[in-house]
């Protein structure tokens, strides 16, 4: 499929729209849309970035949780693996970059200087250098490890994507007003800018020989770009909305788009042409990261799932999520509050010794002072807040959302207007949290 005029554009604000037909395997852990994903360079190990401020290492053999990395205070929107395999970058909208000691799940180091949202990062083939990509239009370039700024370059409007190009010599980055812009590496200088149509660039990809890129646009087209003409080739089209994520295969033959229209397709970049088309996210793909082997994609969504394909046949890769999906959410079915639990229980535990979550953990909730379990990074604004847990309270806090009931908390925004599901799930929760003797 080439050219065509694209049926309509879908609003950025509309993004999240949610279809039926949920597929049974994923990675479930995140208590929020995933940002981002990335594969380790051995394959063993996934890196995702949430909405609900955490970052998690997954074992991919077995597609279980291995680490859970804390330490932003804003949704986490991008992070990249360096090559050694056990360290890692993140960028969030607290407006920083993190440096991560995966063996140990430590944050190593927060690099600051953007001015807003960050939205991309990337680091260069030798693992020595990060870039980011920001909503205050800077591309700025970090030594990881003398961890400092080395500079900003203004890229005239906000960045969403950043990708290295192969040779490390080269850095790509794509924007907000549809540009993508070429950039050298050793001083900030721009090499080439290429002119887009107007509408955002989401998510750049650049080929393993670095002549070509893959750009995701909001106007429903997957791009090719020639890098050495400084020219589009062909817009591809076959998503049903915005498209926001974008990776090319390790060698080269494939592309994967993911869009608003909770579809990843699989391209043959020869024939540019959709060689598979995988449905089965409840909303938007906003992440795709191809195994290093090539046979293998995952798609991060805002459904808060991370599903694992088999390119470009599309079987979907992993047990059943069922009993994965009873276990990070607490309950069953036939009870309501349970089940109104669910989205609470992939950030918080209802256990004592449930500490290894985005949140800390709910036992012994009631009567609690907030900000006070120990071990927990709590804002300053929870700690110093003097509220206790009340069955009225909680029920405020659901109700009017974290940003009224407790500004300045770095709690993702969550509410629940219907009073009757309030009452159920603080019915549950008493039960499920209040310690035995506790009343």
């Amino acid at each position: 499929m080439t050219a065509r005029r694209p049926r309509r554009l879908v609003p950025v604000l509309l993004l999240l729209v949610f279809f039926a037909g949920t597929a049974s395997a994923a990675l479930v852990g995140h208590g929020g849309a995933v940002r981002g994903v990335a594969v380790s360079p051995d394959g063993r190990q996934a890196l995702t970035a949430g909405f609900d401020y955490s970052l998690i290492l997954w074992d991919l053999a077995g597609q279980t949780e291995a680490a859970r990395l804390i330490g932003h205070e804003a949704a986490v929107n991008a992070a990249a693996f360096l090559p050694d395999g056990r360290h890692a970058v993140s960028a969030s909208d607290d407006s920083t970059v993190a440096l991560w000691d995966l063996d140990t799940g430590r944050l190593l180091h927060r690099f600051a200087g953007h001015r807003g949202k960050v939205s991309a990062v990337a680091v260069s083939p030798d693992g020595r250098l990060a870039a980011s990509g920001g909503w205050d239009r800077t591309v700025r370039l970090w030594d990881l490890e003398e961890r400092r700024e080395l500079y900003a370059i203004d890229a005239g409007d906000n960045v969403n994507a950043v990708a290295f190009a192969p040779d490390g010599a080269r850095l790509l980055s794509g924007g907000h007003d549809g540009s993508l812009a070429l950039w050298r590496v050793a001083d900030g200088a721009a090499l080439r800018r290429f002119a887009g149509n107007g509408f955002a660039v989401n998510s750049i990809a650049v080929t393993p020989d670095g002549t070509g890129a893959v750009a995701a646009s909001i106007d429903e087209t997957v791009r090719l770009w020639d890098l050495t003409g400084a020219a589009e080739t062909v817009a591809l089209y076959g998503h049903d909305g915005p498209v926001l994520a974008a990776a090319i295969s390790p060698d080269g033959r494939f592309a994967a788009s993911g869009g608003a229209d909770g579809r990843v397709r699989v391209w043959l970049l020869a024939a540019q042409r959709t060689v598979g088309d995988f449905g089965g996210h409840e909303g938007a793909v906003w992440g795709l990261a191809f195994a290093p082997d090539g046979t293998r994609l995952l798609s991060a969504g805002a459904d808060a799932l991370v599903k694992v394909w088999e390119v470009p046949e599309g079987a979907e890769i992993g047990a059943a999520a069922g009993a994965a999906t009873a276990a990070a959410t607490g309950g069953h079915d036939s009870d309501p509050g349970a089940r109104l639990f669910r989205k609470c229980g992939a950030c918080h535990a209802i256990t004592a010794d449930g500490v290894a979550k985005a949140g800390p953990t709910l036992y012994g909730l009631f009567g609690r002072r907030a900000g006070t379990v120990p071990g927990y990074p709590y804002s300053e604004a929870l700690r110093s807040s003097g509220l206790v847990w009340t069955e009225e309270s909680v029920d405020a806090l659901i109700d009017l959302g974290p940003e009224r009931l407790t500004p300045g908390s770095k709690m993702p925004l969550q509410r629940m207007p219907d009073p009757q599901d309030r009452a159920e799930l603080i019915r549950y929760l008493k039960r499920a949290t209040t310690p035995a003797g506790g009343g």
